[in-house]
């Protein structure tokens, strides 16, 4: 019996953000798939109990430490054959919260320290002919549901992504971004601290009537990795739980009169 597309037996897969509420069920996902996985992330305490046959630590808003690391690495191990671009951070909501600091710190961290760390991946992809890149976007990248900078920067990943689909094709290189929406990470946890009726205000957002499951990000993730996606590429997937498909609130709200 042939092995099935979607599972990743012997394949190598580096996740950045590997520690945090995505990453490790990231981890836990394509180890389950038969991915060995090497975990990057700032800081090793952020990697214990995850299963992993190595890592890499660096920090994204330094991007000559992230390429330096990542070059090392592949001068060690040689490339992955897939990446997942996951770490993200924001905390500037509205416009109110920016100014040049705050705006650079995010694009630093969710565009800039993407690029670096991935740039010489590709590279490497290239030259050995194959390769699967997945960008952790966000439904932000497509529309405006606040954080504007991190907005920007999400925006940015989806046409990296399709940049490197058309450009680095040629060299059997693949290139998606996966655009979430609410994920219920710790990452709510200061929302939740300030307000703890704020879901009650989100949800009716969803035509799911729930926020996403990190497991279900990493699904897409595994998905897009696998040979079960072999002709996909250059695509941006929603896991959304429905918020991009059309204005639920609007239709309760405005037609049916709720």
């Amino acid at each position: 019996m042939s092995a099935s597309p979607f599972r990743l037996d012997g394949k190598t897969v580096l996740i950045s953000g590997a520690g945090g509420g995505i990453g490790r069920s990231m981890v836990a996902g394509f180890r389950a798939a038969g991915a060995n996985v090497i975990g990057a992330d700032r800081d090793a305490d952020l990697l214990a109990g995850l299963d992993l046959a190595g890592q890499v630590l660096f920090e994204l808003s330094d991007p000559a430490a992230t390429r330096a690391a990542i070059e090392r690495y592949i001068a060690e191990h040689g490339a992955p054959d897939a990446v997942v671009s996951n770490a993200g951070f924001t905390r500037a909501e509205s416009l109110e919260h920016l100014d040049d600091d705050v705006w650079a710190s995010e694009i630093a961290i969710n565009l800039n320290g993407a690029y670096a760390m991935t740039d010489p991946i590709v590279t490497a992809m290239a030259q050995r002919g194959a390769g699967s890149l997945v960008f952790i976007s966000s439904v932000n990248g497509l529309a405006h549901f606040g954080n504007p900078a991190y907005s920007a920067a999400k925006a940015g990943l989806i046409a990296y992504a399709r940049a490197l689909a058309v450009e680095r094709g040629a060299q059997g290189i693949r290139a998606n971004a996966i655009c979430p929406g609410s994920v219920r990470t710790p990452a709510w946890d200061h929302r939740l601290a300030a307000d703890p009726t704020v879901l009650d205000n989100v949800l009716p957002h969803y035509p799911l009537g729930r926020m996403v499951l990190p497991q279900e990000v990493a699904n897409a993730a595994i998905f897009l990795c696998s040979d079960a996606a072999s002709g996909i590429t250059g695509t941006t997937l929603t896991v959304d739980a429905g918020l991009t498909a059309g204005n639920l609130r609007f239709v309760d709200e405005v037609l049916r009169g709720k």
